[in-house]
């Protein structure tokens, strides 16, 4: 059925470029957590009046994360080629991607989870550090489980950015449906293929919009 209306779509390269792209994301997302959320942390405790206020410190990494957000992501893929060929072994392939995916989002999204900690009442903060709190657990028991909800709807956010920056990474050899609506529809002046890869594309991110959304109202206690 599908071939009769996109005559030009092969079933399985469409199904190996959606896999792809589902594991381009789904991948770099879970290392863009972690890294964001340690950007976030030593943003909000290095901070002036933070827990381990330094200003060169957060000078340091406020820096790292404002030169990584303003490089657009295309270029970002070029300037990494180096570190992916010596990480990867190669700078062609879904894996090959991860890095920029990650160094592209990660920074984005370590200022999302800084502005959710900076929303955790201040009050429940210092009860924790007059309870003789360490650090680990203020972080832990009080910091992450008040903004859960806001690091979750953060973390769509950039999940959707992150499903637009495997589509430019596939158009220079990454995979993924980028790579296939490219090199087999464009190129080709397919563009039935073009097609059926955007709609794709816009399924998955409909699909982590409400996944995120789902999950945001269910930790929201308000």
């Amino acid at each position: 059925m599908l071939t009769n209306v996109f005559e030009n779509i092969k079933i399985d390269d469409l199904w190996e470029a959606t896999y792809e792209t589902f594991y381009m994301t789904i991948t770099s997302l879970i290392g863009t957590f972690f890294l964001g959320i340690l950007l976030g942390l030593l943003l909000f405790f290095t901070t002036k009046n933070g827990m381990w206020e330094n200003r060169f410190l957060h000078f340091i990494i406020a820096s790292f994360v404002n030169v990584f957000r303003a490089i657009p992501f295309i270029i970002l893929i070029l300037l990494l080629f180096p570190f992916t060929n010596f990480l990867i072994g190669t700078i062609r392939g879904p894996n090959a991607a991860l890095p920029a995916l990650i160094l592209g989002a990660a920074p984005f999204y370590g200022r999302l989870v800084e502005i959710a900690l900076k929303e955790v009442d201040k009050g429940v903060i210092e009860a924790a550090k007059a309870m003789g709190a360490k650090t680990r657990t203020i972080i832990f028991k009080v910091l992450l489980p008040e903004s859960m909800p806001a690091l979750i709807s953060g973390l769509t956010v950039t999940a959707i950015a992150l499903i637009g920056y495997t589509a430019m990474a596939g158009a220079i050899g990454a995979g993924g449906l980028g790579s296939y609506a490219y090199y087999s529809g464009f190129q080709r002046r397919d563009f039935d293929v073009v097609l059926i890869c955007s709609i794709i594309i816009v399924i998955i991110v409909f699909m982590f919009q409400f996944l995120g959304d789902y999950i945001t109202n269910k930790l929201d206690k308000r």
